[in-house]
């Protein structure tokens, strides 16, 4: 298996279930409703706008894979629609699931000697750094939403 197949792999287990952590977005998420997703526990962020700013990442470099000029603004990554029913809810997951396959089919197309190449910018560094940065940040806020689901449901 190449290198840009692995990171596929390793990015849809992130998000999908069966990696080495036990933990993955998808199962995080399941059980979640609009209300407790919309629901601040402190200063903290709420699920939604974790949820919201992974993905936002997720968009951005994928159109970057397709092509696309780089886009994007850390002040927008919160900037979500709101979650007001069930059913803006469900359209938010469905779309990070959508947005999350269509990142990994891109990375498994991705020729491996493109992750070596600049990033858009060279400010950016390289593909690998930025693909392997949105993997690890998604660790990061996975571990938030956890954490925070646990507090919005024992009404912590």
């Amino acid at each position: 298996m190449n290198l840009t197949r692995q990171i596929a792999t390793q990015f849809r287990q992130l998000y999908f279930g069966d990696n080495w952590t036990g933990v993955n977005v998808k199962d995080s998420l399941a059980g979640v409703n609009w209300e407790q997703a919309n629901t601040r526990v402190d200063s903290l962020n709420t699920i939604v706008k974790l949820v919201y700013h992974l993905n936002y990442y997720v968009v951005v470099v994928t159109k970057v894979l397709k092509g696309e000029a780089l886009y994007a603004s850390y002040k927008y990554s919160f900037d979500h629609p709101p979650v007001q029913s069930p059913e803006d809810w469900e359209y938010l997951l469905n779309k990070i699931w959508t947005d999350a396959e269509n990142f990994a089919t891109l990375l498994e197309q991705l020729p491996e000697e493109k992750l070596w190449e600049t990033f858009a910018d060279g400010k950016y560094g390289t593909y690998y750094r930025n693909i392997q940065g949105i993997i690890e940040h998604t660790y990061y806020h996975l571990g938030q939403i956890a954490l925070i689901k646990k507090l919005v449901i024992s009404g912590i």
